[in-house]
């Protein structure tokens, strides 16, 4: 009895494989794109240990199921003080400030199919990959070493994960955490 019961919860548990597996392939496609996604958060790539306003723009293109390429632009700055002096110059505090400019492309897989979602949430893990535009203004009448150590590469390079919320069909709001720049913002699809 034990085998016909072990060989009978085997052959179901077959079907119900197959059965997905069929419904996952014949499933509508879902498009992700395209999308503009405008969002502002924290941006900590490469920064002496904070934090700095920022913002980022991406517009998401379809290139696969599940799979999207979104060109991106972001924005971010930093300041701080710098005690310096010398004989000829009077010892005091010289403010600097970073801006720091990424470009380049992020690559999304969604994980809706999998985790079963609703069709009013997103769910996604990401890699961009780009440049960062960097540029250092200090105050007037600082004349010592200009290099801010250990700012960012000039290579940009960040993992994120995400979500999105459709409030309607053609808007929506996110949250992306990444390891560069975390944003919370709005998505609108085109």
């Amino acid at each position: 009895m034990k085998k016909i019961i072990f060989i009978f919860v085997i052959a179901l548990g077959f079907m119900n494989y197959k059965s997905s597996a069929q419904s996952y392939n014949s499933a509508p496609r879902e498009k992700f794109g395209p999308t503009i996604n405008l969002g502002a958060g924290v941006g900590y790539y490469g920064y002496l240990g904070a934090p700095a306003p920022a913002v980022m723009l991406n517009v998401e293109l379809d290139i696969a199921r599940n799979i999207t390429l979104a060109p991106f632009i972001g924005f971010y700055t930093y300041s701080n003080d710098y005690y310096w002096g010398d004989p000829h110059y009077p010892y005091r505090n010289y403010a600097y400030r970073e801006v720091v400019v990424p470009l380049g492309i992020k690559g999304a897989y969604y994980f809706d199919q999998l985790l079963h979602a609703s069709d009013r949430w997103d769910f996604y893990a990401a890699a961009s990959v780009g440049i960062s535009i960097h540029q250092v203004s200090w105050d007037n009448g600082y004349y010592g070493d200009r290099n801010v150590i250990n700012g960012p590469s000039p290579l940009y390079g960040t993992a994120h994960i995400g979500s999105r919320l459709h409030i309607t069909p053609k808007f929506g709001i996110y949250l992306d955490l990444s390891t560069g720049i975390s944003t919370f913002g709005l998505s609108f699809k085109l």
